[in-house]
């Protein structure tokens, strides 16, 4: 499911080091002592501070930097201590260390306590300043954040302690000698301590963002964060109560703030797993707990996404073979990948859980069995997430090997879902729900990727038939340009189509409930944005901006926009007459689409698109753009007519080029080429493909009521004409999946010869245009029934446009087939010939025709008539 990169070995990068060091230190070629190297803590620039054991009976504190990659010896203790805290300023002049009781049968530390806390001058070497020696836990860390001042002379440490409570020390420091950095006044250094929590049991450290999250207890648990700011003034931004049992926390605990290898945790003592994870570029906060039940071979989650003012609660089966005395000691891991949270029960289950479409299961990917696997060559119980810069790409620390690698979802997994066998023992139950999820992810989350884009087109053109339960097609496109429209602006997230799930009248059973997974939602509303949080600009305000934009969009009962609540406007615009204004209105519309359209395409011709007039298709495509304007127009006023005027047009120009795109990836496929195009030959089993692609992407736009390509109908109707038998093609026709084009006729009746099973193809299709088009192409077939129509209707013009200026009325009928009425044919063509000479000919425009035009072909229809001459 996970795709790793190494990006830190212990042994690789560290213990080799260390062991040239040591030998240095013995004056030996090399050493050959065991190094007991721990990992003790990760600063905000990726440094990784450890210890280990000396040679000389000393303990090391060092720094690797992944950036240099070296390795710097930062302090030596003259005896062995158990470091359980530690933390490097940014500028490298203190350390901070908390070291434990020995229980080893060491030498003691004197005083005697639990805890030691020590401030030391490390640039260079010198005093050290207790803080505190006290009989619990004290954990260290310094703010760390970017600054323009050159030399900063002041730095800013925290103190979380095991008796509930947080300190801030701000410690000032002075240059000496030019060079020496020592603390200034270090005898006041415990009245700098600004008491900034107090009474937590549960407390996290986020390193990238500077922030603290922390629980307390009254009545109810409250999540709280304080925000560090540049200036290192603090305040607390958010509160949130959680629904938790009062028991949840037996002692206090700490996340994200180093590791201690002298306080071990027993896992039935932890009830209650709890983080926090942020994302910056979604402007999004989810905070994830588990709590095993006591009596059930089951397991509870729950993720409170704020973002989306609502709560996910998740209950989970964890089979027969999980024993209840087990379960309670069972905690998933969470690893944040982007905008997903991954959740993962070794042996169990994995839940791929999507934090930006949460309102149905079948969004999210779960996976369960003994086969479920992250990929990692650890056990999960060894794995700690460590929060990356990067929130798509997490990395994880396997602390029994040290090494770190980064993590991120792979395409080739989620490949592989789309691509189980459908005739697979699998049920479509559950086989559904993971092939959409895993194509939302590859299409939304992955869709970045042109090569990755192509894959899914090509498993789309294998598998053109429709699942069970959604219509891959239709979940293509839409997720597709919900993804590129995003990215234009996030607001769009409650508005825009994402699936056509929504669209069904009834969803199916299997996609509402995930087999193995029981989902509960509840609304969360009791979110509080406090202190500057209000006016920041940056996470806190985008948080806040889209809670706030939940809230309204949820009390509206229909915030997204569903294409297929067109389809009614679309009929009646196609069966009544439209005001001009209106018609011109929509063709702007239309205008301002393609012209993106074609700015996007001019170096790509290989599929002959938007190189024809499609009226029915422009109409549809400037009612789209219209009912688009007017929901974003009324759910987003904040974003201005102009931005949304920009989204909507960009919007419907993608949805052609998306179309455009899947046509030319199977062109490719295929490898077709222009010789596709010509009506004479037979299609071949790749064309074959190639028009039942076509079909089903008609079929999919069609129920969601979206435009195509101008140019489309006329392409798809080349490959039904080349593919299909005759009579089969009629029938699609008749039954509305060919739309007859202008310009597929026009190609039809040239370049077709008229033997007898291609003149009744030309009949029948003359038979099923609309009386304006016929006559239009009657001017371009080469046969006696045209050319006796275009007489007919030159004589009728003609005559009527004559007898109308002398005042006389025209009686003759116009009957269907040649019957020439009862007068010389001479007689007849010197009228008109008289009549040409006093007026012009009304057929000038479109064709040579005139009396002897008229004259010819009345000779020619006899001749066939009388069987004197065939056709």
């Amino acid at each position: 499911m996970l795709r790793t990169q190494p990006k830190f070995d212990l042994h690789r990068d560290v213990v080799s080091d260390i062991l040239r060091k040591e030998a240095s230190v013995c004056r030996v070629e090399e050493y050959s002592g065991a190094v007991d190297i721990r990992i003790l803590n990760f600063e905000r620039d990726g440094g990784i501070l450890y210890s280990w054991k000396g040679a000389t009976g000393t303990t090391r504190i060092g720094k690797y930097d992944p950036n240099i990659k070296k390795n710097k010896l930062l302090y030596t203790f003259d005896k062995q201590v158990c470091v359980s805290s530690c933390s490097l300023n940014k500028e490298e002049t203190l350390l901070a260390v908390s070291l434990a009781q020995n229980t080893r049968g060491e030498e003691r530390l004197n005083p005697i306590s639990k805890c030691l806390t020590l401030l030391i001058e490390i640039h260079p070497i010198n005093n050290t300043k207790v803080l505190k020696a006290v009989d619990f836990r004290v954990k260290v860390q310094f703010l760390h954040h970017e600054t323009d001042r050159r030399a900063v002379l002041e730095s800013h440490l925290l103190l979380l302690t095991e008796d509930r409570y947080v300190d801030l020390y701000h410690v000032m420091l002075t240059k000496q000698e030019g060079y020496r950095v020592v603390i200034m006044n270090p005898e006041r250094l415990s009245k700098t301590a600004v008491r900034i929590v107090e009474d937590f049991c549960w407390v996290q450290w986020d390193r990238h963002t500077q922030r603290l999250y922390y629980l307390t207890f009254k009545e109810k648990f409250l999540l709280r964060s304080v925000q560090f700011y540049p200036s290192y003034n603090c305040e607390i931004v958010f509160e949130l109560p959680l629904e938790l049992p009062a028991n949840s926390f037996r002692t206090v605990k700490f996340a994200n703030l180093g590791f201690d290898h002298y306080h071990t945790e027993r896992s039935e003592q932890e009830l209650v797993k709890l983080q926090v994870f942020t994302n910056k570029i979604e402007g999004s906060m989810c905070i994830c707990y588990t709590q095993p039940l006591q009596d059930k071979h089951e397991l509870l989650y729950t993720v409170v996404l704020v973002h989306k003012d609502c709560s996910k609660k998740f209950r989970v089966s964890l089979g027969s073979d999980a024993s209840p005395q087990k379960a309670t000691q069972l905690h998933p891991l969470f690893i944040p990948i982007g905008y997903y949270i991954l959740v993962y029960l070794q042996g169990y289950f994995l839940h791929c859980i999507n934090t930006r479409q949460q309102e149905m299961l079948c969004h999210s990917l779960f996976l369960s069995g003994r086969d479920v696997n992250l990929g990692l060559q650890c056990q999960s119980a060894n794995i700690t997430v460590l929060h990356a810069e990067d929130e798509s790409s997490p990395c994880l620390l396997d602390q029994a090997t040290g090494r770190i690698h980064s993590a991120e979802l792979s395409p080739a997994y989620l490949l592989k879902i789309l691509r189980s066998d459908t005739n697979s023992r699998c049920p479509s139950s559950k086989a559904d729900p993971q092939r959409l999820a895993a194509l939302h992810c590859l299409l939304v989350y992955m869709g970045t990727d042109p090569n990755l884009e192509l894959k899914v087109i090509e498993w789309l053109c294998d598998n053109v038939n429709t699942f069970e339960s959604f219509d891959q097609i239709q979940e293509f496109i839409l997720a597709s340009l919900y993804r590129i429209s995003y990215e234009k602006a996030l607001s769009l997230d409650k508005i825009l189509p994402y699936s056509s799930v929504f669209d069904k009248k009834e969803v199916p059973e299997c996609l509402l409930k995930v087999p193995g997974v029981f989902c509960t939602t509840e609304i969360q509303t009791e979110s509080t944005f406090k202190g500057k949080a209000r006016s920041l600009q940056g996470f806190w305000s985008e948080l806040q901006w889209n809670t706030e934009r939940t809230k309204y969009l949820d009390a509206d009962p229909n915030p997204r926009y569903r294409t297929s609540h067109m389809q009614a406007d679309w009929d009646k615009m196609r069966s009544e007459r439209r005001p001009s204004s209106q018609l011109n209105h929509i063709e702007e519309n239309t205008k301002k689409v393609l012209s993106m359209v074609d700015t996007w395409s001019l170096d790509k011709k290989l599929v002959p698109l938007f190189q024809e007039e499609d009226h029915q298709q422009r109409a549809l495509i400037g009612l789209t753009v219209d009912k688009l304007r007017e929901h974003l127009s009324r759910h987003l006023p904040r974003l201005g007519k102009k931005k949304i005027d920009s989204l909507v047009v960009n919007y419907v120009a993608k949805l052609l080029e998306l179309i455009r795109h899947m046509l030319e990836s199977v062109w490719l496929k295929y490898k077709l080429g222009p010789r596709v195009l010509c009506l004479t030959q037979q299609g071949s089993p790749a064309e074959w493909s190639v028009f039942h692609f076509m079909l089903r992407i008609l079929e999919s736009t069609r129920s969601l009521c979206l435009p195509l390509p101008p140019g489309y109908h006329t392409l798809f109707a080349v490959f039904a004409v080349r593919c299909l038998p005759h009579h089969t093609f009629l029938q699609y026709i008749d039954h509305g999946f060919l739309q007859l084009t202008e310009t597929f006729v026009s190609r039809l009746m040239t370049d077709l010869d008229n033997s007898d099973a291609n003149e009744r193809l030309k009949f029948s299709i003359l038979k099923r245009l609309p009386e304006p088009m016929v006559k239009r192409i009657y001017h371009m077939w080469d046969h006696p029934v045209s050319s006796a129509s275009i007489s007919r209707d030159y004589v009728k013009t003609l005559l009527e446009k004559h007898n109308k200026n002398k005042g006389l009325a025209f009686t003759g009928k116009d009957k269907p087939g040649f019957r020439p009425e009862f007068v010389p044919l001479t007689y007849l063509a010197k009228i008109l010939s008289d009549i040409e000479e006093e007026a012009p000919n009304p057929f000038e425009e479109q064709e040579n025709v005139d009396a002897r035009f008229v004259e010819e072909t009345a000779l020619k229809q006899t001749l066939i008539l009388l069987g004197f001459e065939r056709k």
